[in-house]
């Protein structure tokens, strides 16, 4: 059992990833009272540290009761009954209905178990950077929305590996971090082919996709559904001074362009679930009532947030898929 662990790409001091290794493991239960620990040489040459290093860290430990020392013998866990606070980084990309559910669950599930600061980066690789650099150290797990910005993973990288989760998307240069994410090819193809028999009355598929927030994987679902099932179908950007066409189905990922799709219909006298078909991305309670009910295919985010708690209360690692489902209302 490994109970001390350097990093030598962290800015966190040595001494401090030594008291925080010892803490740490006492929290997880790795150590116990009585336990020793690996001698001052022994660190010292192992991590290429100076002897000073490790002392200062030792002393340190011992100021705090938490360690003791007998001559001649070394260092020992003194007691297992001390304050070490879990704290927890959570950059999110930005706060909207989905993301406040899943955070909600996350904190209710952690129980108070744990400090949680969040932040959120808006789609912005500096400010992601920013944020990762500035509170790299200060924290002893880092939770993660990396979206699809171009670079994050190396800004992630820099960051304690075994501290790091990812949430809501993943991708091949993450694969080997713990995450609660959506598959999204597979969650919108499968999600269209339960409402297969309903899109039989239309004409032609249209996703409405910025693909600047928007995760790639649900364009290239959809291209493979209607490709597999023989519909005509476009991607667009925008929906911006668009005429609707009757036997047309709208998927829409973001909200505003749904809002923008039901004014147009309403402006041309269609009647949605009849005329034209609306998929939304993202289930809220709002979607229930509007416009007789708009069809979503949604992930089931304050799930997402329990397994997310679960995964660091029980330090699991593991790469799990969120469920996701298609939940039919007037739209379509």
């Amino acid at each position: 059992m490994k109970i001390i662990t350097i990093d030598n790409k962290l800015s966190l001091p040595k001494y401090k990833q030594i008291i925080l290794s010892i803490e740490t493991g006492i929290a997880e239960k790795r150590l116990k009272k009585g336990d020793k620990l690996p001698s001052v040489n022994k660190v010292a040459l192992e991590f290429s540290l100076s002897r000073d290093t490790v002392l200062m860290a030792y002393d340190e430990l011992k100021k705090r009761g938490i360690i003791y020392a007998r001559l001649g013998k070394g260092y020992y866990i003194k007691s297992e009954e001390f304050s070490f606070e879990q704290r927890i980084f959570l950059l999110f990309d930005e706060f909207n209905s989905f993301k406040e559910d899943l955070y909600n669950s996350f904190i209710e599930t952690m129980d108070n178990r744990a400090q949680v600061d969040i932040f959120f980066h808006y789609f912005s690789i500096d400010v992601f950077k920013k944020l990762i650099n500035e509170n790299n150290g200060d924290y002893t797990k880092y939770i993660i929305m990396p979206t699809t910005l171009n670079g994050a993973a190396d800004s992630i990288k820099t960051l304690p590996k075994n501290d790091v989760y990812i949430l809501d998307q993943t991708n091949s240069e993450l694969k080997n971090y713990p995450s609660v994410h959506q598959n999204f090819i597979k969650n919108i193809y499968d999600g269209l082919t339960v409402g297969i028999e309903k899109l039989k009355k239309y004409k032609k598929l249209i996703l409405i996709f910025p693909a600047f927030k928007q995760p790639p994987g649900i364009a290239e679902g959809f291209t493979n559904f209607c490709i597999n099932n023989g519909y005509k179908h476009a991607i667009i950007s925008d929906f911006e001074n668009r005429t609707l066409t009757s036997g047309e189905v709208y998927v829409i990922p973001n909200d505003r362009h749904l809002v923008s799709v039901i004014e147009q219909a309403k402006a041309q006298n269609f009647t949605i679930g009849k005329d034209i078909g609306i998929i939304s991305y993202n289930d809220t309670p709002l979607k229930k009532v509007v416009s007789n009910g708009i069809t979503t295919i949604s992930t089931d985010f304050m799930e997402m947030g329990r397994l997310l708690a679960e995964m660091i209360i029980h330090q699991d690692k593991r790469q799990i898929e969120n469920k996701s489902k298609l939940i039919e209302r007037g739209s379509l």
